[in-house]
C-alpha cells in the first residue's frame, strides 16, 4: 500500500464530502492507479491510522468502494478486486450510451444558456491549460459533460451519471495528469474536441453531433454509429433490427 502521507486525490476536489466520500476518493484513486495492487487486504484499523480517522468514516468509504467492485468486504476490512479491462471499456461503454441519449434529447430544446454555460467552462479548461493545472483541467473536464447531461432535466440519466462519475473522475484526472506530463500538445485536440461538443449543440446538427462522439471516443468508434440509430428508433418508438 502507498504511503499514507502521499495523497493523490485533489483536496480541492472535496470541499463539500463527507470524511468517508474523501476517504471513499483517495482510496478508488490508489486503486484505479495501481498503488493499491488486486488482492491488497486494507484493514480498517490501519486505514483508520493512516487517514487519521476513526473507523466509522473507513466502513463507509469501504462500502462504497464495494457497491463498485473495486472491492470485496470481509471481516475487519476488504479485500481489493480492482477493475479489469472489460469492466473498464463497459464504464465507457454507458458513458457513450448516455452522451448519445443526451444529444438526441439536446436536438429538440433551446440550448442558448446551455451553449453559453459550456463556452465558459471551456475558457476555464484554457486557463488551466496556460497554467498548467492537469487537476483544474480535469475537473473542467468533468463539469463539462455533467453540464450537458443535467441540463435535459432526465432525473434517471442524472442518477446513473452520478453512480458513474467517482470511476470516471479517476480515470480522467490520471489520465490528464499524464497528458500534461508527457503530451502536453494532445491538449490543443482535447479542446478541439470540446469545442466541436459545442457547436454541434448551438447547430442542433445531428451529423455534426455524431462527429463529436467520434472525436471524443475515439477508442470506441464502432459503437458510436449503432448506439446514435437505436437512439433515434427508440425516439421514434420503433425496435431496432437485430442480427
Amino acid at each position: 500500500m502507498t504511503d499514507s502521507k502521499e495523497f493523490i486525490y485533489p483536496e480541492k476536489w472535496l470541499s463539500k464530502a463527507s470524511t468517508g466520500d474523501r476517504v471513499a476518493s483517495e482510496l478508488r484513486m490508489r486503486i484505479i492507479s495501481g498503488k493499491i495492487e488486486s488482492g491488497t487486504i486494507l484493514s480498517e484499523n490501519k486505514l483508520a491510522a493512516d487517514f487519521s480517522v476513526s473507523r466509522s468514516p473507513v466502513r463507509d468509504a469501504l462500502k462504497v468502494l464495494a457497491s463498485e467492485n473495486i472491492i470485496r468486504l470481509e471481516r475487519m476490512g476488504a479485500v481489493v478486486i480492482g477493475l479489469t479491462e472489460k469492466e473498464i471499456k463497459e464504464i465507457y461503454d454507458v458513458r457513450l450510451l448516455i452522451e448519445t441519449f443526451v444529444f438526441e434529447r439536446l436536438a429538440n430544446l433551446d440550448t442558448n444558456e446551455l451553449v453559453k454555460e459550456l463556452n465558459k467552462i471551456m475558457e476555464m479548461m484554457k486557463i488551466a491549460i496556460k497554467y498548467e493545472d492537469a487537476d483544474e483541467f480535469s475537473y473542467q473536464d468533468v463539469l463539462f459533460h455533467e453540464t450537458i447531461i443535467r441540463s435535459i432535466h432526465h432525473s434517471y440519466v442524472l442518477m446513473i451519471w452520478h453512480n458513474l462519475k467517482p470511476v470516471m473522475e479517476s480515470f480522467i484526472l490520471l489520465s490528464m495528469r499524464t497528458r500534461f506530463k508527457e503530451k502536453y500538445e494532445d491538449l490543443a485536440r482535447i479542446i478541439n474536441n470540446h469545442e466541436l461538443y459545442i457547436q454541434a449543440i448551438e447547430a442542433k446538427d445531428r451529423a455534426l453531433m455524431i462527429k463529436s462522439l467520434h472525436q471524443n471516443f475515439d477508442d470506441v468508434q464502432g459503437k458510436v454509429d449503432d448506439l446514435w440509430m437505436s437512439q433515434q428508433m427508440l425516439s421514434k418508438g420503433v425496435e431496432p433490427d437485430h442480427e
